[in-house]
């Protein structure tokens, strides 16, 4: 008997057994079948359907090649051999199912083929040895298979999600930068696998805090990289419970939310987060989340256009102009409270923190100082413009 090695165990076998039991080759490759079918009930159907001849064929060619490995020091498969089993791991991507079945179908044709043949070395007249070395063999012929399927289906998948990444790319980009009809956006979505939502918020942060983003945010987010940034496009959250896990995933990464809308306005959406980081965003993130534009569109359109809005300023409080900055700076304080309050002085009081004699005597010099304007509901509303824009720069004084 050859001397045994234990990488290639049927370098122990005896080069008398492969004759023996190809003369019952198609009986053991029937037993396999049947084993398979009752095992492994996912293929139950090919196996009784029109494909059981090929399949069939395919079992006998995989047994013939493991006969000839009998004595030798080959390996279990050459070239050709390793890539059809790698197809058929390709082939389990392809049918949407996981490795098991597969490896369930290799162990349940190692037990069977080992049984078939143990049973025919015996009839046979083999020693134990040739049974211990026929069983070493067959699990370790079954390994390389399975190995070699589990590379094809490990190389499927990694292809797959190569070209699913770059088709999710595809429809991110077509999203945000409005290019493409409707049927083209959703015809790249369905190829990507993406559900289009109706309504779409996007994110911008910068590149330096995206790590990990993706995964936290799931399969119904779509990112992309950008100089700088990275742009996020998903679902607009339609709960608070949503807002709030968004938050979670969001926070510490100094992320911007746009607002939501319509996918097909998702470029507008990108834009008002970028205005609202270019004009809100402070130094450090906020440790308490998003900055959410939708939260913020007042701040935003009164800064939106400075110069326009500091020549209304500077139209509006023109008649603070003579008095001294400390008195100005008061003036102003009370004349947004006022407009804020509508003139309930005990309100205006609470907030300035000062005494409602004060309050009057104040309102009192505003009149003197603004006449007719203050009844002017259109000056009003510019005077309150430009007095809540100019708010954080001052703030209220006493």
């Amino acid at each position: 008997m050859p001397e045994p090695d234990r990488n290639l165990p049927w370098t122990a076998l005896p080069p008398s057994l492969p004759p023996v039991v190809m003369r019952h080759l198609p009986a053991v490759t029937e037993e396999l079948l049947e084993a398979a079918h009752h095992d492994v009930p996912v293929y139950a159907v090919p196996l009784e359907g029109p494909l059981r001849d090929e399949i069939r064929s395919g079992v006998e060619v995989a047994l013939t090649r493991f006969l000839g490995l009998a004595g030798t020091h080959q390996p279990a498969l050459q070239e050709e051999g390793r890539r059809v089993y790698e197809g058929l791991g390709r082939a389990e991507v392809h049918q949407g199912r996981p490795m098991d079945a597969l490896f369930a179908a290799y162990r349940s044709g190692a037990r069977t083929t080992l049984r078939s043949l143990s049973r025919l070395a015996v009839d046979a007249g083999f020693e134990a040895s040739v049974l211990i070395a026929l069983t070493e063999s067959v699990f370790a012929y079954i390994e390389e298979l399975s190995a070699a399927s589990a590379q094809g289906y490990a190389a499927e998948q990694s292809e797959r999600a190569g070209e699913r990444d770059r088709l999710r790319a595809t429809v991110v980009e077509m999203l945000i930068r409005g290019h493409g009809d409707e049927e083209a956006v959703r015809a790249a979505a369905v190829a990507a696998g993406w559900t289009l939502p109706e309504r779409v918020v996007v994110v911008t942060l910068t590149a330096a805090r995206h790590t990990g983003l993706g995964s936290r945010l799931g399969e119904a987010a779509l990112l992309t990289s950008r100089p700088g940034d990275v742009v996020a496009v998903l679902p607009a959250p339609t709960s608070t419970t949503q807002r709030q896990k968004l938050e979670r995933v969001l926070t510490g990464r100094g992320a911007v939310v746009g607002p939501a809308r319509p996918w097909r306005a998702a470029p507008d959406s990108l834009r008002l987060a970028v205005l609202a980081r270019d004009l809100l965003a402070r130094e450090a993130p906020d440790p308490e989340g998003p900055l959410w534009v939708a939260d913020h569109l007042l701040t935003l359109v009164l800064h939106a256009e400075p110069t326009l809005l500091q020549d209304l300023a500077t139209r509006r409080l023109a008649p603070l102009g003579t008095l001294r900055a400390g008195q100005q700076e008061r003036l102003r304080a009370t004349l947004l409270s006022w407009l804020k309050h509508h003139g309930h002085r005990a309100a205006m009081a609470a907030q300035l923190g000062i005494h409602e004699q004060t309050v009057g005597y104040r309102i009192n010099q505003l009149r003197e100082i603004f006449g007719e304007d203050l009844n002017d509901p259109q000056a009003r509303f510019e005077l309150e413009l430009v007095l809540r824009a100019g708010e954080g720069e001052t703030g209220p004084l006493n």
